[in-house]
């Protein structure tokens, strides 16, 4: 199998079951930017390699799990609404992530106040990678009644878990998080 297939270069790609879209259509710059999400939360995951905290490899498996979902997220938003979805997101999903933040909010010291984004390169990833899952929400919404309430309510929720995930990661290595200056 090619990488390449010569069928985009006019500006074109194919949604599950053939049809073909713009490449800016909604629906691509949705799934695409749970890609870029996807993608961000392995470079965070990457950052990982070498340090050592208690929960670490729980953490990179619920990675793992995530990871494998937005997969799934893409496929349905790449989905025409008139076709059937292969991979369909279900609302244990969302409930996993629920209690996923339960658990690691749990571990950390209450906000009293904003924080800014940073810290040990994972953590730093994970805040961005946050950033784009809340626009892959937003380009969801966009597109309009076709998208499923669990893919919103998934991508809503998993931003909410990969700020919990970043600030558990920046203390488990130390990174002390930095509020708001008063002006």
């Amino acid at each position: 199998m090619k990488i390449y297939t010569k069928t985009g270069d006019k500006g074109t790609t194919s949604l599950v079951y053939g049809s073909r879209v713009k490449k800016n259509d909604p629906l691509v710059e949705a799934y695409g930017t749970c890609d870029e999400a996807n993608t961000m939360i392995g470079l965070g995951v990457g950052h990982l390699n070498g340090e050592f905290f208690e929960k670490k490899e729980a953490l990179c498996e619920i990675f793992h799990q995530i990871q494998t979902v937005l997969f799934h997220v893409g496929a349905e938003l790449a989905t025409p609404a008139e076709k059937e979805v292969k991979w369909k997101l279900e609302t244990e999903h969302i409930n996993q992530l629920e209690a996923w933040i339960d658990e690691y909010d749990a571990e950390l010291q209450p906000l009293s106040n904003f924080i800014l984004p940073g810290g040990h390169p994972a953590g730093a990833a994970l805040h961005v990678a946050r950033t784009i899952v809340r626009r892959a929400e937003r380009n969801s919404i966009a597109i309009g009644e076709g998208v499923s309430p669990n893919v919103l309510a998934y991508l809503n929720r998993l931003s909410d878990f990969l700020f919990v995930a970043a600030r558990f990661v920046n203390q488990q290595l130390g990174s002390k998080e930095k509020g708001l200056h008063a002006e």
